[in-house]
């Protein structure tokens, strides 16, 4: 018996969305950093959504195959807009291309890996599907509470069908 619930399988529409990134890796995650960076600039972004934030990964197609904490991936602090008109100076834009998703929905501390550790070396080889190359990411909503356990966010990890 997992700590965790399967995902829900969702087909989402392409996402504009506007932020800032950095490279990273696991032994050097800066993650922090970005959103100190990022935070004082999100009202002054016009066309927004919603009030969510993303967080975002894009990761090279071999990071996977063999893990290594000091391999470098994209990170993206972000937020998404219905339109790229108007983008403030520093802040750049991302399209996450539709497709179809494996959405976990997590409650406890964002530090917490195992959910991650569970869904990549657990249910992603048991299932059905396997990682696509497309950003993963993770929606940070109004239940989201940085550094609280009772934190609440949904975890987007791109699949496709098990050729």
């Amino acid at each position: 018996m997992s700590l965790f619930s399967p995902p829900e399988i969702k087909t989402i529409e392409a996402k504009k969305v506007v932020g800032i990134s950095c490279t990273m890796s696991f032994s050097r995650f800066t993650v922090s950093d970005l959103w100190v960076k990022f935070i004082p600039k999100v009202q002054n972004i016009p066309h927004r959504i919603s009030s969510d934030l993303l967080s975002i990964a894009i990761y090279q197609p071999e990071h996977f195959i063999q893990f290594d904490p000091s391999r470098e991936f994209e990170k993206w602090a972000a937020t998404e807009v219905e339109s790229f008109e108007m983008i403030p100076d520093g802040l750049d834009q991302l399209l996450i291309p539709a497709g179809q998703y494996a959405v976990f929905h997590y409650k406890g501390l964002p530090s917490d890996n195992r959910i991650f550790q569970w869904i990549y070396s657990q249910w992603l080889p048991h299932s059905d599907y396997q990682l696509d190359q497309r950003p993963h990411f993770e929606v940070l909503g109004e239940r989201y509470k940085n550094g609280d356990p009772d934190s609440e966010e949904d975890i987007y990890i791109p699949i496709k069908e098990k050729i």
